[in-house]
């Protein structure tokens, strides 16, 4: 069974098949229709692609579902805006809308969340995270469901401030810099001693600290503002006896031991950082997620398809907590047959 697999691996006990996840497969419908059999589109009514999301996610035996609750909308309007291309099927991402809160990095360095954004009721908080977790395992309870925060630290500074303003405040002054992601720490952290209170067993904690080629700051610096705030956050769901699960874009290898350090249970990575140097250090003793390279199976022809997963589930097979997964995601321009043999291989060699 997919939430037997999948909470096994959670708790280290190494599943006989290798359990799995992806993230947005279930809303590329032209593929949800090849699995499922079902007629749906994006113009379908709410129930018929609830139905059809359910099935394939069945079909393709979800182990574990990627969910948090709290992102951007925490915000309201008191954010940037820098607009989003064309991703999802029929470009239904597309926003073309660009504003700036904060265009004078000066006035970022000293921004005080508190004051802009107040503060949050924890019995409401506590209330919302149960809410989404009760409704993530009422839609899809055959795998592990979660909640948690997308805005954790980087990603809610990046949201609030856009990468101009951002990278611009870091580089006049890395220590007011500094100085203020500790107050935006200080505003988050209420949500996630709400977290500790909840229902959810498993919470996902979403951060984007690095690019592709890595960090974007001095590693140092994320030393002393990010990683000791991240502590902070993880002492109650530790007290508490959750599990955490860590995901962040881009290639965060580098900062492995820090995340390891910080008390993650286990990491949700894209293609660029190391699975096998992941595997060889932390294998035994975390949860690994990922991380067939998405780019193979959009370009890839059948032997770089299976030669892709083989790779994947040939590290991980060694590792009890290794999930498999397309990291990012399966784009919508994704051939369809490339998705089906994609899964037609992990079937195949998903057993230890």
């Amino acid at each position: 069974m997919s939430y037997t697999d999948g909470m096994a691996a959670i708790h280290l006990e190494m599943p006989a098949r290798i359990p799995r996840t992806e993230y947005s497969a279930d809303s590329l419908w032209e593929l949800v229709s090849a699995v499922t059999g079902l007629a749906v589109s994006q113009a379908s009514p709410d129930d018929v692609k609830a139905r059809a999301r359910q099935a394939f996610m069945k079909a393709w035996s979800y182990d574990l579902r990627w969910s948090i609750l709290i992102g951007r909308q925490e915000f309201g309007d008191r954010r940037t805006r820098m607009g989003h291309a064309v991703y999802a099927a029929e470009g239904t991402d597309y926003d073309d809308r660009i504003s700036v809160l904060f265009d004078d990095p000066e006035a970022a360095l000293a921004f005080d969340p508190l004051s802009l954004y107040g503060s949050q009721d924890q019995a409401m908080l506590v209330r919302r995270f149960n809410e989404h977790f009760a409704a993530n395992c009422a839609f899809f309870p055959d795998a592990v469901n979660m909640t948690g925060v997308y805005i954790t630290c980087m990603s809610g500074l990046i949201d609030i401030f856009g990468w101009n303003t951002l990278l611009t405040a870091a580089g006049i002054d890395s220590e007011a810099f500094g100085q203020m992601t500790n107050r935006y720490a200080n505003w988050i952290l209420p949500y996630f001693e709400a977290l500790a209170l909840s229902d959810t067993p498993v919470v996902m904690v979403h951060d984007d600290i690095v690019w592709t080629s890595g960090a974007f700051i001095h590693p140092q610096w994320y030393r002393r503002f990010i990683f000791p705030n991240y502590r902070r956050f993880m002492r109650p769901l530790l007290d508490c006896g959750k599990k955490v699960l860590f995901t962040s874009d881009g290639t965060y290898t580098e900062f492995i031991a820090d995340l390891a350090a910080c008390g993650f249970h286990g990491f949700v990575f894209e293609p660029t950082t190391d699975l096998a140097l992941l595997a060889e250090q932390y294998g035994q003793t975390h949860v690994l997620v990922g991380n067939a390279d998405t780019r193979i199976l959009l370009l890839g022809d059948r032997a770089a398809i299976r030669a892709e997963v083989a790779r994947c589930l040939a590290i991980g097979r060694h590792c009890p907590g290794f999930f498999l997964a397309v990291g990012n995601h399966i784009p919508a321009n994704t051939p369809v047959d490339n998705a089906l043999y994609y899964q037609a291989v992990y079937e195949e060699l998903c057993r230890r």
